[in-house]
């Protein structure tokens, strides 16, 4: 009898505690180890653009304090101890508790009674090792760049690989997290850390399969929104075909190009990063203009004279159009540039097969499509 009275028990006090949560409100309990002359605590709420302070309470001298904030929704929140920020996401009805000591320089930190909020951790955890790596990497060069009195190329050549491998890394770690995290805010958190231009394919792949999740979140409901634009004009979907005019007025057409490799550069005259591009893009047109690569230049110039003379001084020898207005031209908002340099390689069945490719990513991408194009002709 008494083994039944003891289980009973622990129903009737676990039923108690169920009922006592607030499901109108989340609370967040804390507990400051060493906070020497902290007295204050604050609460930030972060949406896709902006962090603002929410609340804000008083340290206690035993070192706890308590939040009890509405949360429309699932969402990211950040907590301020003193110069530290820690982050965590609370839903309505979540008893969090929280716990970190000052003085630890590492910043760790406890939490509990919301696994959104630790998988935010792990995900900061990886952030965290990378973002060390790179500061160090960058120290490095710059003292060693002090010590010789100059920036250097040849440091940049050790350097820079070193940094692009880092942040390769972590990109594949983080693309690892997010698709072992699907159906938590954290998955959707970390991929938002990644950069569009080179992620693009897996970002919308992303949003595909969240597309059902977080419906009164609006921070990941734009997210969707926005790849799901994005997606008839990514890699592996045939171009949408427009007319635009020419330098000399004349009609240009997408479907002019048909049965032809063509690269729709978006560009500028007023770029600086689109002008320091020019070189190389007319560089490797000529390696591969004869073997069947076009480009058809597209310029969000305004100024027409401006335009021309930009093309002149960059010895752009390629087709030319513009819609002379800016980023508010409809052949820009059918392939929705928000940002220049931009381009998109197209293949003879019209079909996009590489976006935002520049650099040496570019001259790699057009000698394996031409390589392997010239094979498929001799075979033939």
């Amino acid at each position: 009898m008494k083994k039944y009275f003891i289980f009973y028990t622990i129903i009737l006090v676990s039923f108690v505690v169920s009922s006592c949560k607030n499901k109108d409100a989340f609370t967040l309990s804390g507990t400051v180890t060493n906070p020497g002359s902290l007295k204050k605590i604050y609460l930030l709420a972060a949406d896709s653009a902006t962090v603002a302070v929410v609340d804000s309470t008083n340290l206690s001298d035993q070192g706890t304090f308590q939040f009890k904030h509405v949360a429309p929704y699932a969402n990211l929140y950040k907590l301020r101890v003193g110069g530290s920020i820690f982050d965590l996401i609370a839903k309505n009805g979540d008893a969090i508790d929280f716990s970190t000591n000052l003085t630890d320089n590492s910043h760790a930190y406890k939490i509990s009674g919301s696994d959104d909020s630790e998988k935010i951790k792990e995900f900061n955890k990886i952030s965290n090792f990378y973002g060390e790596k790179n500061a160090k990497i960058t120290q490095e060069y710059q003292d060693k760049a002090q010590a010789i009195g100059k920036e250097s190329d040849s440091l940049i050549k050790i350097y820079l690989p070193m940094f692009q491998r880092n942040i390769k890394d972590y990109s594949t770690e983080i693309l690892k997290f997010v698709n072992a995290n699907k159906n938590s805010l954290a998955g959707f958190y970390a991929a938002t850390s990644l950069e569009e231009g080179k992620f693009e394919p897996h970002l919308i792949a992303y949003a595909d399969d969240i597309k059902s999740s977080f419906k009164d979140n609006p921070g990941v409901q734009k997210f969707i929104k926005q790849m799901m634009d994005l997606k008839p004009v990514s890699v592996g979907h045939k171009a949408p075909d427009f007319t635009i005019a020419g330098v000399d007025g004349k009609p240009i057409k997408l479907a002019d190009y048909k049965g032809k490799y063509v690269m729709l550069d978006f560009w500028a005259s007023w770029c600086a990063p689109c002008r320091q591009e020019n070189p190389n893009v007319v560089k490797q047109y000529a390696v591969f203009k004869p073997l069947g690569f076009n480009i058809l230049g597209i310029s969000l110039d305004q100024d027409k004279a401006k335009w021309e003379q930009a093309i002149a001084a960059d010895k752009l020898t390629w087709s030319h159009g513009s819609d002379l207005k800016n980023f508010e031209g409809p052949t820009e908002r059918l392939f929705h540039i928000e940002a220049i340099p931009s381009n998109f390689i197209i293949d003879p069945n019209g079909v996009i097969v590489a976006k935002n490719v520049t650099g040496t990513d570019l001259e790699e991408f057009l000698n394996k499509t031409f390589n392997k194009s010239q094979q498929i002709v001799k075979i033939k």
